[in-house]
């Protein structure tokens, strides 16, 4: 017995050591942050390739995968700003490049009360589920690269809501769009990752028709 005692000791010290360096070392791999690098694919990697383009550093087609020529671009861009060459768009990459993503905040009052007074102006008369979609738009726009990073942002984004300039914005807010509110910054999206909108009937712009459709919702199309 005494030797079954030994080896459960042994494993149990071993096991407290790997918890131990695992705290000191920032845990598990799980915590690292992960960045774009070969093999990647998103809105990020479009706009990375996008913003490289620009620079005529990137001639290939902007597709939205991190493949050969996305990494050689990268490297190149490094290389001009005097960054570690190591082809994947970091923390610091990121920021040269001025590429910066949000995250969908927290549902305090003061998120659900500006959210709400959007979809309450933007969605009066829409369905429940198409109040909720107006909302995750607004959240899908704050974690996409071409637009602002925070919900006022957003929201408040010079000529993005046509609610701001007709006065809308400012009506009374339904009650069901304080529900809706909280389901978006909860994360339900009905659109399947949509980031425009609109009501074919209000509108004859050429650039918002030419939008790839991923579901209609009541009066609104909502698209990628």
């Amino acid at each position: 017995m005494n030797g079954y005692i030994k080896i459960a000791v042994l494993v149990a010290a071993v096991i407290l050591a790997a918890a131990v360096y695992g705290a000191f070392n920032g845990g598990s791999e799980e915590n690292l942050p992960v960045y774009s690098q070969a093999g990647s694919s998103g809105v990020e990697v479009e706009e990375i390739q996008r913003v490289l383009k620009e620079r005529g550093l990137f001639n290939g087609e902007i597709t939205g995968y991190y493949g050969v020529q996305t990494q050689e671009a990268v490297t190149k861009f490094q290389r001009q700003q005097g960054l570690s060459q190591t082809g994947i768009a970091d923390k610091a990459t990121l920021k040269r490049l001025g590429i910066t993503i949000g995250s969908v905040p927290a549902a305090t009052d003061a998120n659900v009360w500006l959210l709400a007074r959007m979809i309450s102006a933007e969605g009066r008369g829409e369905p429940y589920v198409g109040q909720v979609a107006i909302g995750a738009v607004i959240c899908n726009r704050i974690e996409h690269p071409s637009f602002p990073d925070t919900l006022a942002g957003v929201i408040y984004q010079n000529g993005a809501f046509s609610a701001l300039s007709d006065g809308q914005f400012n009506e009374p807010v339904a009650d069901s769009a304080l529900s809706a509110a909280r389901d978006a910054l909860a994360g339900w999206d009905p659109t399947g990752g949509a980031v425009y909108y609109y009501n074919p009937r209000k509108t004859s712009n050429r650039f918002i028709y030419s939008r790839p459709v991923l579901t209609v919702i009541g009066d609104h199309r909502f698209c990628s």
